[in-house]
């Protein structure tokens, strides 16, 4: 269960990551808003997760997969370039978020 809250804590850091594009320094309201809601519920499932698993599997995993998150939605929606070496370091995250998580 610990394990889902955590993913879960991820993809609301994907989704405060990305809001925060549209904020415009904070001056766009909803995207604003999203942030904020975003960064709460990243923070707070994290926190469940934390009662449970370690803190240092729980952090990298949680960043880890805000940083995959981030990057492809990166790539996909904002046509941010990449490369032969950006697969092959998002895949070494990856693989290190996969090891992590069966070595604890």
């Amino acid at each position: 269960m610990h394990w889902l809250v955590l993913f879960a804590a991820g993809l609301f850091e994907v989704v405060w990551a990305v809001s925060l594009k549209f904020t415009e320094g904070f001056t766009k309201l909803l995207p604003s808003i999203i942030t904020v809601v975003g960064t709460i519920c990243s923070f707070v499932l994290l926190s469940i997760a934390m009662k449970k698993l370690p803190l240092s599997i729980s952090y990298a995993i949680w960043t880890g997969i805000g940083t995959i998150g981030t990057v492809l939605v990166g790539i996909l929606y904002f046509h941010e370039s990449f490369s032969l070496a950006h697969i092959i370091c998002l895949a070494m995250i990856l693989l290190g978020i996969i090891g992590l998580r069966f070595l604890s």
